[in-house]
């Protein structure tokens, strides 16, 4: 039997994050497409709502590039793909040209609030016995 070395251990645990990661969001994508939303399309709507929660309230783009999984040309992209679609709203910050603040529309937060359910049972259905499988 192979003795397994601090390091064979914490790229076992890597491996096993990357893989729970993975198949999470597939099913979030797999229960979200009916609606139109990938995981990452929701993700952006869900901070939006935790970031700027009354309606016409908006958020820097610039804060949400470091909370999501996506690079700051993937997420302009998303946003992008998200107004395209009148979920979302963008506009020029007056104090610096290059900022851009976004927010969502009533669209936007009513799909939210539509698909929030189903990407929180997603999350029970793959994560809810996580800590129990830890070793």
């Amino acid at each position: 039997m192979a003795v397994k070395t601090a390091g064979g251990r914490l790229e076992e645990r890597w491996r096993e994050i990357l893989s729970v990661h993975a198949r999470t969001m597939c099913e979030i994508d797999r229960v979200l497409h009916p609606h139109g939303l990938g995981a990452s399309d929701f993700e952006v709507l869900d901070l939006l709502v935790t970031e700027a929660p009354e309606e016409g309230a908006q958020c820097r783009v610039q804060n949400l590039v470091g909370r999501v999984h996506l690079s700051q040309s993937a997420l302009s992209r998303l946003i992008a793909r998200l107004e395209k679609d009148g979920l979302v709203e963008r506009s020029m910050c007056a104090e610096d040209r290059r900022g851009v603040y976004v927010a969502l529309t009533r669209s936007g937060r009513a799909l939210h609030t539509e698909v929030l359910p189903l990407q929180r049972a997603a999350l029970a259905r793959m994560l809810g016995d996580v800590e129990d499988s830890r070793p």
